[in-house]
């Protein structure tokens, strides 16, 4: 089954997506990989990602799409996926389309406030990159890493000015894609507010999955 996973930055996609690899036996495939895995192949397509991204500009629609089709032709791909951080537009998706069919479309549906909540609150390893959370699962009292004793602090992309203007990308972006699939009635809501466990319950009663 070929899902895509929408929702803004810190609603748990990538959380619930590491989760349901382990049951649904498909791959969590992201932009973020698909662009690294390209620039470490040293493709054609890798080098041209690389040159975008060394002269700081984002990485075209034509050149995306092409990755993402690539990927999806991998044999790991053919039982099905999950998609994170694309479609990021209606042109993506509409191109999408053109070349995968998309079974369903999870949208994690969280408030603006809930998300400057959860990622306010995340604090990252400098040393083995593990994410704590200040409320959910905080680091040891003298700030550092429980696991590697490393140094904990918070990512830029983080803090309230940052996490806001990413809210803001999402809004214009990648919002529209909400109607735009539940026009086509594939898309399925799910309560991303309440933790983990809760969102890979209603993820299982959505997909059948019964696990």
């Amino acid at each position: 089954m070929n899902f895509i996973f929408l929702g803004p930055p810190g609603a748990g996609k990538g959380t619930l997506a590491a989760r349901a690899v382990s049951f649904l036996k498909i791959p969590h495939i992201s932009t973020g990989a698909i662009f690294r895995a390209a620039i470490g192949a040293r493709s054609p397509l890798g080098l041209k990602v690389k040159a975008i991204i060394d002269a700081g500009k984002l990485v075209d629609d034509e050149t995306t799409v092409a990755l993402v089709q690539e990927r999806l032709a991998a044999p790991d791909a053919q039982a099905g996926y999950i998609l994170d951080g694309f479609p990021r537009t209606i042109p993506q998706a509409e191109a999408l389309a053109g070349f995968s069919r998309v079974d369903k479309v999870i949208n994690f549906d969280i408030s603006d406030a809930g998300v400057l909540e959860r990622l306010g609150g995340r604090r990252v390893c400098r040393g083995c990159g593990h994410n704590f959370h200040v409320t959910f699962d905080p680091p040891a009292q003298d700030g550092l890493c429980v696991h590697c004793g490393g140094e904990v602090y918070i990512r830029d992309d983080d803090k309230s000015e940052a996490v806001q203007k990413r809210l803001e990308v999402y809004r214009a972006q990648t919002a529209p894609l909400i109607g735009y699939y539940r026009e086509k009635g594939l898309l399925y809501d799910i309560d991303a507010s309440p933790g983990i466990e809760s969102m890979l319950s209603d993820f299982k009663k959505l997909t059948g999955s019964g696990c």
